[in-house]
This record gives C-alpha cells, sequence and structure tokens, in this order.
C-alpha cells in the first residue's frame, strides 16, 4: 500500500486502475480492496483525495425522494442511502437526520407537492406527507411569509462529505490499494491492456475505471467513444455563521426544476448554515470562482425563504462545478471488449449513491471479465468526528488526561487542537496543502477564517508536511501520538 505525490509511477500491471479519487472513485478502490487478489491503482490529477466536485457540494444524504422512477440513478440513490448511513455510524461520519421541506410558494408549486410525494413513494420514500401552512410555520417559524404549504420528507440529512471521501481512501489504501497523486492523464493506449501516460510517466493495468467527474467525457473520447459531453454546472454558495444555525431546523428546498433542486437553505453538520447553490451552465471547467452577481441572486432567494439568516455574517463563499450532461440518469457502462467501463455525470447525488455505485462498477467490471476473487472485509476504520453535534477531543476530559495535546486549541473559531492537527499530518492520506488540512481538521475555517489562527496553522503543517517515503516531522517532534482518530 503506498501514496505517491512525486517520481516516477511503479513499472508493474495493475488489475485495476481507477481515474479519478473524488467521493465515487475512491468508494470505487474501496470496493475492490475487498478483493484481496486484486492489484488495484488510484489516480488523482490534483494533490488530494476529494479535491473535485466531491469537496464543493451541499452535503446532503440524499433519500432519492425526486430521482426519475425507474432509472439506474434512482435505484442507486436509494440503496447507497441505506449503505452511506450505516458505513457512517460505523465509521464515526457525522450525520444528522434532520429532514426536509419542499416549500411551496405560489398555486403552481402547491398543485405539484402531491405528485411529488407519489413519485417519493414510487421511488421508495413512502415517509412523506404533506403540510398545510399552519403545520409549516409551526415546524419552521423563522420561514419567510407567504408560504402555502410543503411536503415533508423526514429522512432527508446533512452529512460530512469531506471525511466519507476520507474514510474510503484510508481504507482502500490500508488494504493495498496504490494512491498515486498528482497524476493527470494525458492519454491513454491500449496494447493488450491500459497504458495511462500521466505526468508522472506511465501506468499499465489490465483493466480501467472512468470516475475523472468533470473530465470523464475527455478519458471517455481518448478510448474512442462519445455517448456524452460534460457542461459543468457552477453551483455558488454562501456559508453563514454558526450564530445563525438556530433559525432552521430543516432542509429548506424549493419545488425543483429542470436545473434541479434550485436554492436551498441547509444547516451543516459542522453547525452553519447554507444558502445555495445557483446553476449556472458554463464552457471552462475550472472555472470555481465566485461572482457578485451570483451572490447577489443567492441573497435574493434567501431573503425570501428565511429572511433573518440575511441578518447574519457570512463566514464563507465557495464555488462548485457540478458534471452535467443533459441526461436525467447516471452515464455508467461497460465496455467489456476494452476491459474498460464508464462512470460519468454522476451529479450532487454522488455521495449518498457512491457505496452503491462501486458495488455496480464492481459487477460490471466481473461481466467484463474480471475476477474478482474471495472477498475480505477491510479493517474498520474511525475517522475524526467533525460535527458540531458530536463531542470533540476539547470537550473530552478523558482524551486530553491522557495526552494533553487535545487541550491544546490552535484555531479557536472551530476548537481544533494541535492533537487534532499532529494527527491529520501523521495519518495515513495526509493532507499536502493547507485546504487539506483545513478539511480534515476544520482549522481555519471558522469565522475569522484563519485571521487568528492562520500563522499557528502553518507552522504546525510546514513542521509536519509529509513527503513520499517519510514518516510526518510533526508525529516525530511531538512524541508518540497517541492513535486517537488516526486511521
Amino acid at each position: 500500500m503506498t501514496v505517491t505525490a512525486e517520481g516516477p509511477l511503479p513499472a508493474r500491471t495493475y488489475d485495476v486502475a481507477i481515474v479519478g479519487a473524488g467521493v465515487v472513485g475512491c468508494a470505487i478502490a474501496r470496493e475492490l480492496a475487498r478483493r484481496p487478489r486484486l492489484s488495484v491503482a488510484l489516480v488523482e490529477a490534483q494533490d488530494d483525495v476529494g479535491q473535485g466536485t466531491s469537496k464543493a457540494n451541499t452535503a446532503i444524504l440524499h433519500t432519492g425522494f425526486d430521482a426519475a422512477p425507474g432509472t439506474l440513478e434512482a435505484r442507486l440513490v436509494r440503496e447507497g442511502y441505506d449503505r452511506l448511513g450505516a458505513y457512517a455510524a460505523a465509521c464515526g461520519i457525522p450525520v444528522e437526520r434532520v429532514g426536509a421541506l419542499l416549500v411551496a410558494w405560489d398555486e403552481e408549486q402547491l398543485a405539484a407537492l402531491p405528485r411529488l410525494a407519489a413519485k417519493a413513494a414510487h421511488n421508495g420514500c413512502d415517509e412523506t406527507h404533506l403540510l398545510d401552512p399552519d403545520a409549516l410555520y409551526a415546524r419552521e417559524p423563522r420561514l419567510g411569509p407567504g408560504a402555502l404549504g410543503a411536503l415533508h420528507v423526514p429522512g432527508e440529512s446533512i452529512i460530512c462529505p469531506w471525511t466519507t471521501t476520507l474514510a474510503y481512501a484510508t481504507q482502500a489504501v490500508r488494504a493495498g490499494v496504490d494512491l498515486h497523486l498528482n497524476s493527470p492523464v494525458r492519454h491513454v493506449d491500449r496494447d493488450g491492456g491500459h497504458r495511462l501516460r500521466t505526468a508522472r510517466g506511465t501506468l499499465r493495468a489490465r483493466h480501467l475505471v472512468n470516475a475523472a467527474g468533470l473530465h470523464a467525457d475527455t478519458l471517455d473520447r481518448l478510448l474512442g467513444h462519445d455517448d456524452f459531453t460534460v457542461t459543468p454546472r457552477r453551483g455558488q454558495l454562501l456559508v453563514y455563521d454558526k450564530l445563525a444555525r438556530p433559525l432552521v431546523r430543516h432542509i429548506l428546498l424549493p419545488v425543483p426544476t429542470a436545473l434541479g433542486k434550485g436554492v436551498l437553505v441547509a444547516p451543516t453538520v459542522y453547525g452553519n448554515v447554507l444558502l445555495g447553490p445557483t446553476a449556472e451552465d458554463l464552457d471552462d471547467k475550472r472555472a470555481t470562482g465566485s461572482t457578485a452577481d451570483g451572490l447577489a441572486g443567492l441573497r435574493e432567494r434567501g431573503r425570501r425563504v428565511l429572511p433573518a439568516l440575511l441578518e447574519e455574517e457570512v463566514t464563507a463563499v465557495y464555488a462548485g462545478l457540478r458534471a452535467a450532461t443533459g441526461q436525467e440518469d447516471y452515464r455508467i457502462a461497460a465496455h467489456p471488449e476494452q476491459a474498460y467501463v464508464t462512470v460519468g455525470g454522476i451529479r450532487s447525488t454522488g455521495l449518498t449513491a457512491s457505496m452503491a455505485i462501486a458495488a455496480h462498477v464492481t459487477g460490471l467490471l466481473a461481466e467484463s471479465g474480471l475476477e474478482l476473487g474471495p472477498v475480505r472485509e477491510p479493517e474498520p476504520v474511525t475517522m475524526p468526528n467533525l460535527g458540531e453535534a458530536f463531542p470533540r477531543p476539547y470537550q473530552r476530559p478523558d482524551l486530553i488526561a491522557a495526552d494533553l495535546e487535545y487541550g491544546a486549541l490552535v484555531c479557536h473559531c472551530e476548537r481544533v487542537s494541535r492533537g487534532e492537527i499532529r494527527d491529520a499530518l501523521a495519518s495515513l492520506v495526509p493532507p499536502r496543502s493547507l485546504e487539506g488540512l483545513r478539511r480534515r481538521t476544520r482549522a481555519r475555517a471558522g469565522r475569522c477564517q484563519g485571521f487568528y489562527c492562520g500563522a499557528a496553522v502553518r507552522e504546525l503543517f510546514e513542521r509536519g508536511l509529509p513527503r513520499d517515503g517519510e514518516p510526518a516531522v510533526a508525529e516525530l517532534a511531538a512524541g508518540k501520538p497517541s492513535g486517537r482518530g488516526r486511521p
């Protein structure tokens, strides 16, 4: 098992290479790692797992109530909801079942709610029920005036997407998967197998899985296919301070349109409130910047849904790109003659469906001639729980008594300790940037956005920056680590 980010790629031929270490690619790697006879490489263009669409979504564990009935997406979201819910509970990934309210603001939207309830039932989500205005405002007293009713979907939940991706990757690497970072694929040749020409050299594999997200269509065309085109759909979001959290109790959704679920107001497991996303179809797959018009439009919509939210402080703004294809379904297809599986068009439901997608893709690989061999379950992992509703290290006297580093706060906005930063830097899949450290610990993600703690966090990071084949300096400097939260 290796994690590399520099130097030439190994000369060996893998049984399977997976291109793309987002939440879906990491889930596939974890699923294949259950087959110990297989040699698997997970190839990622950037310097960390979950660096693309996976890091910038709305962090919702979807029931799939509004998926197009009969589609592959509907089935995999339904299966994935149960799988990921159980997995999160076992691994310490924070999940809160807050439920969602699909709010109708005019007669046309109100008339659509019974149809959406019927659609939900068809998708196996039969817990929904309609609310009249009195029942709606009893549930959400801060909701803006004029709502005519809502559809309540109790099973919709909020989750930490970063920890989910990292948990998959950690289990995969621990079970023997090689993770190769900083390895963008530039070309693919077929010569009795696949030869992936990357920025770090050539990687060879007998079977290939394309989980390249926004670039899945580009890789698909390198293999001679033209089945879909990815149009990057930008979603801009506003993150409000933790002081805004008491304003909202549920995920507040509009009646969906052809462009998606629309602009929502939702709590996060970190104690913030999200407003967004926009839905802007672009040409540039790197356009993750925010715009004044986009943010102004979000505030205007937010003012109608939850007026008091606009009085609260915004702590962050971010934008993500979704892989829109103009189709209502995932673009997952096997090409047995090439020992190749495409996993394209995975939109915002990909987080929820990730484990089910991984099982489905593994089945397609088997049908394409891959001999899977016996199953051995990967060693369990316990991830650092970043959820605001769960005990953090600074709140645990037993942990601090055993290791004082967990009582030494560095980031006071998010209450992140030196011990947590040390553990992240010494973990099996460590961060290679301050942003990666932020996703693992929440350091610099709070109200001051690193204004007060930034220098201290940077010093700890640079002291402990991991290098290929070397232990983290932070682990050596801090003495024998306790191992708490270290996968």
